[in-house]
């Protein structure tokens, strides 16, 4: 009689589904690390058809004769930092909306965009939708 097994389990290993499996994980990596931001400021673009912000805690204004408001009052350049954290404290994560003319000069935005890097603020550059 003869009882011989005429199939044999192969003790071979197949790489080719984990290179595949780790070529896919390679991919995902490399598109997920272009979506990480390495800036503080959030900013949302001029002309943009992104989602309204629903919270305003702090809104700068910067008119185009180059006047600072926060809120409704009128600051001057000095006195908008400290103007600014006063209406910041006490609210945990404050926003800031920097409402900016387009033809106020860039060094007047980056003024604000600073003074809410430097305070830990999150910023967003409010835009028309369109």
């Amino acid at each position: 009689m003869d009882l011989k097994r005429r199939s044999r389990v192969s003790a071979e290993f197949s790489m080719s589904s984990m290179t595949d499996i780790v070529f896919l994980l390679l991919i995902f990596f490399m598109i997920a690390s272009t979506l990480v931001t390495s800036s503080a400021l959030d900013l949302v673009l001029p002309k943009s058809k992104a989602q309204s912000v629903k919270r305003q805690d702090i809104t700068v204004n910067i008119s185009p004769d180059q006047r600072f408001s926060v809120g409704s009052k009128i600051v001057s350049q000095s006195q908008l930092e400290t103007e600014i954290m006063r209406r910041a404290q006490g609210q945990e994560k404050a926003v800031l909306i920097l409402r900016a003319d387009k033809s106020v000069p860039y060094n007047l935005v980056v003024k604000v965009m600073d003074i809410a890097y430097r305070n830990q603020l999150k910023m967003i550059a409010a835009t028309d939708p369109s």
